[in-house]
C-alpha cells in the first residue's frame, strides 16, 4: 500500500542467554553433608551403621573442615553408591534421595524431559533439586522432634524455604534459609557411631605411673 516501507521493521536482538552465578562448592557439598549425617543415624543402622557407611562420610567430613571440596564431594559420591546397595537397609524417605539415582534404561525420546529446550530442563531440575532440599529438612527435623535432638527453632527457616519455592524456585533466597538449617544440623547432630568401636580403657594405676615416670 502506498506508503509501506520497502523493508520490514527493524526488531532489537533478543536478549543473551542468562548464565546462572556458579554457587559456591562448600555450599553443595553442605547440603548432601549434614542430612547424610542424619541418614546414618537412622533407626535401620540400630545406633551403628557399617564402616562402609561411615568412612566414605568421616572422609567427607574432614575433608569439608579442611576445605577440599571436590575430595568431600567424591566421598560423598562414594556413600550415595552404598546407600543404594541392596545389601544394606532401605533408606526411608525422604533419605532416599541421598541414593545415587538409577534410572530404568529406556530410549532417549521415553524421557518426558526430552524434547524440553535446555532452560527449561535446566529449570525443573532446579526445581527437582529445590524440593529434595525441603524434603530432606522436613525428614531430618521430623527424626530430631523424636529423638531427643532440639531441632525445632528451625521451623521457621524451613517453612520460609518452603514460601520462597512456591513462588521463585531454588533462588537464592531459598537456599540462604536451607542452609542455615544445615549448619546448625552439622553443629547440633551427633556424628554417627562405627559398628564395633569400643570406648577407650580407662586409664590404670600402671598407666598413671608410667605417665609420672
Amino acid at each position: 500500500m502506498p506508503g509501506a516501507p520497502n523493508r520490514p521493521p527493524e526488531t532489537a536482538p533478543p536478549p543473551p542467554p542468562v548464565t546462572p552465578a556458579a554457587e559456591p562448592p562448600d555450599r553443595k557439598v553442605l547440603r548432601r553433608l549434614a542430612p547424610s549425617r542424619v541418614a546414618l543415624l537412622l533407626d535401620p543402622w540400630k545406633g551403628a551403621p557399617a564402616p562402609d557407611l561411615t568412612t566414605p562420610f568421616e572422609k567427607a567430613e574432614a575433608s569439608f573442615v579442611a576445605g577440599d571440596f571436590p575430595t568431600a564431594s567424591n566421598a560423598l559420591d562414594l556413600l550415595s553408591v552404598r546407600f543404594a546397595e541392596p545389601r544394606w537397609p532401605t533408606l526411608p524417605e525422604p533419605f532416599r534421595r541421598l541414593r545415587v539415582p538409577i534410572p530404568a534404561p529406556m530410549p532417549p525420546h521415553w524421557d518426558p524431559d526430552h524434547a524440553l529446550a535446555p532452560p527449561e530442563k535446566e529449570a525443573k531440575r532446579a526445581r527437582r533439586e529445590a524440593d529434595d532440599q525441603l524434603a530432606l529438612a522436613d525428614g531430618v527435623l521430623a527424626w530430631a522432634a523424636t529423638h531427643g535432638v532440639d531441632l525445632a527453632d528451625l521451623r521457621p527457616a524451613v517453612e520460609e524455604a518452603r514460601a520462597i519455592v512456591a513462588t521463585d524456585g531454588g533462588s537464592a533466597g531459598f537456599y540462604e534459609r536451607i542452609d542455615r538449617v544445615w549448619e546448625s544440623v552439622r553443629e547440633r547432630v551427633p556424628k554417627p557411631k562405627v559398628a564395633g568401636a569400643r570406648p577407650a580403657p580407662a586409664p590404670t594405676a600402671a598407666d598413671a605411673e608410667a605417665g609420672e615416670a
